[in-house]
């Protein structure tokens, strides 16, 4: 008689799944507002918004992962920051169209979740959704052994937000003469990771807990920096007219980027000599090595998020963001072209 087989026999250990879900069911409650009608465990996630104060509100939606950065928290067996790089990148996603965020959803599959793994990671969702004051309203868990290695994970992300339509920043905005104001990152964030791999892991053969000249952190730290969200600096600014235009560096860095705010007969002249390049990315132009333009196209080079601001109002709002805890740096300005970036000063880090 062939003995009756179960779904944990097939590799998926449905207890583990709910049981971890049930331990941080308080947590994800604690990101909720009155806007958020049901809790976890719905077929479906209820929200009633409150767009009191705007007269055409527009939904802006965004959906990301975390990409092999990823791959960097499997070798350093470190799983609490990814979630929070994927909150705050979407975020920063829907925050250059103006938009601020309504609600959050995540997504975590895996060929199979160890003990502590599935709650570590979903702790970076909530840590973040809670800081920004974000609600987490539901997601999906998903066990698939066969389809996963053992060891192997992904995350996504999904964000709803919502802006008034007369505050919408869109190209048209942008204009010749406006100034560019550079927001530091706090890393790599969530681009450019399949590169900084292969130089440092495979090329450097450097492991997780090398030291490099310039970190003060070991290697893997410096990679797993947690993306930054640019909300709570700028959100006073939204509605604020001399802002013309947002560029989150993403995959692409400034030279892709940057163009897709810019309408037809701009460009934008980014000055390299503006700021200092943080030691990390200039370790990886070192040991690779990597040539300047393919950096500029690849990584943030220390610039996570570019405000586009008039050039009368340029001072006003270096201050204002100063006294919200920012350093910006005046990286460049808008200038007649064809919707390219332009770079001067050396290209030597």
């Amino acid at each position: 008689m062939v003995e009756p087989i179960t779904y944990k026999d097939a590799g998926v250990d449905i207890d583990t799944v709910t049981g971890a879900l049930r331990n941080v069911a308080p947590d994800v409650a604690s990101t909720h507002n009155a806007s958020v009608l049901t809790g976890i465990g719905s077929f479906g996630a209820l929200f009633r918004p409150d767009f009191g104060g705007m007269g055409d509100p527009v939904l802006v939606s965004s959906t990301d992962g975390v990409g092999t950065k990823l791959m960097v928290a499997r070798r350093a067996q470190r799983f609490d920051t990814v979630g929070a790089d994927l909150v705050n990148h979407c975020v920063n996603d829907i925050l250059v169209m103006g938009a601020q965020p309504l609600f959050f959803l995540d997504y975590v599959a895996a060929g199979h979740f160890g003990p502590g793994k599935l709650e570590e990671l979903l702790s970076g969702f909530i840590n973040a959704c809670r800081e920004l004051s974000l609600p987490l309203i539901g997601g999906e868990t998903a066990e698939m052994p066969g389809l996963y290695a053992p060891e192997d994970f992904d995350l996504a992300g999904f964000i709803v937000g919502v802006v008034d339509r007369p505050h919408v920043l869109v190209p048209e905005r942008v204009r010749a003469g406006d100034m560019l104001l550079g927001l530091a990152s706090s890393g790599l964030h969530t681009n450019g990771y399949s590169l900084a791999q292969k130089v440092f892991f495979e090329r450097a053969g450097l492991d997780v807990d090398a030291r490099l000249p310039g970190l003060d952190v070991d290697l893997g730290a410096a990679l797993l920096a947690p993306h930054r969200c640019y909300l709570n600096p700028l959100r006073d600014l939204l509605r604020d007219e001399a802002l013309h235009g947002l560029v989150h560096i993403t995959g692409g860095g400034f030279t892709d980027n940057i163009p897709r705010i810019l309408p037809e007969g701009l460009d934008a002249i980014v000055d390299r000599d503006a700021w200092t390049v943080p030691p990390l990315f200039a370790e990886l132009a070192r040991r690779g090595p990597v040539e300047r333009d393919e950096m500029d196209r690849t990584f943030n080079m220390g610039i996570g998020m570019i405000v586009v601001v008039a050039a009368d109002a340029s001072e006003r709002v270096i201050a204002q963001l100063s006294e919200a805890g920012e350093a910006p740096v005046v990286m460049g300005h808008v200038e007649a072209g064809d919707r390219r970036v332009r770079y001067v000063g050396a290209e030597a880090l």
